[in-house]
């Protein structure tokens, strides 16, 4: 339990500053990932937080869903999965949480809406709030964790306000809002989550590129490793490399259609 979960409000995980995580009590980590949106069977194969990272993830889509990536493991009681891209974890943490088990959800965001944490249990969302704004609660049991928030000192004795202290600090206000959480449902993630560790891959939202079978077609014929079909997704530096096939029609001879010359490859008049 010595890495907790405070060391994520430092933003110092190596990629993009907003992060979320999913924990899970009662189920294993493949079974979070399906219950996240996962297809059954095997994910694929374990990569680093880089390599996921160097995915190209197209988190947003007009008018349809993005691609959604988890990696995921267990640690101190708790499957866990690490979010890439479009997830929609917050909308599915009651079916995560179903059949008794129990859930929490932390999306850390530097700016406005703040970071927020929340819990459910079976089936249900239970508790939660955004840091820095604990007055307003969330859930079923809404109030769940005033004592211990009164008891940090963050809110009022009786759990209506903020506690005004000029010498409190924003930042050390919402990591002992954190440290709520943390200590009461006993959360712990080791940070080498996003340095070494190599964690099983789920592909959770979205859908192959369009062009995947070729990219993978490519990269077998020209000596590259073939993207992960149980993932769709492409390494941005085989994207870069890749080299589609010419237009229906034409060809890198210079000839147009039905072999006859196109007309920069005619020879000019005299």
């Amino acid at each position: 339990m010595s890495d907790g979960i405070q060391w994520l409000m430092d933003g110092n995980t190596g990629r993009e500053p907003m992060v979320g995580v999913v924990f899970a009590r009662g189920i294993d980590a493949h079974e979070l990932a399906v219950r996240l949106g996962a297809p059954q069977g095997p994910g694929g194969d374990a990569m680093t937080d880089a390599e996921v990272c160097d995915l190209d993830v197209e988190a947003y889509r007009p008018g349809e869903s993005g691609d959604g990536v988890v990696r995921v493991g267990e640690h101190a009681g708790w499957a866990f999965a690490i979010e890439y891209g479009h997830c929609e974890s917050l909308s599915r943490l009651e079916e995560v949480s179903r059949e008794g088990v129990e859930a929490v959800y932390y999306s850390y965001n530097p700016e406005h809406p703040p970071t927020i944490v929340l819990y459910a249990r079976d089936g249900h969302s239970i508790c939660g709030f955004g840091l820095g704004e604990e007055r307003v609660r969330w859930g079923q049991e809404p109030d769940l964790l005033v004592p211990d928030l009164v008891a940090a000192q963050i809110l009022t004795a009786d759990g209506t306000a903020l506690r005004e202290d000029e010498s409190d600090d924003d930042s050390d206000r919402e990591r002992r809002a954190l440290a709520v959480f943390e200590e009461r449902f006993r959360l712990s993630l080791p940070q080498t989550v996003f340095t070494v560790a190599r964690l099983p891959v789920h592909a959770v939202n979205g859908a192959p590129a369009a062009d995947f079978d070729a990219v993978c077609t490519w990269a077998a014929a020209n000596g590259h490793p073939v993207p992960d079909a149980r993932l769709g997704l492409v390494p941005a530096g085989l994207r870069r490399t890749y080299v589609p096939p010419p237009p229906s029609g034409s060809s890198a001879s210079g000839t147009g259609p039905r072999g006859r010359p196109s007309a920069s490859s005619t020879p000019a008049g005299p």
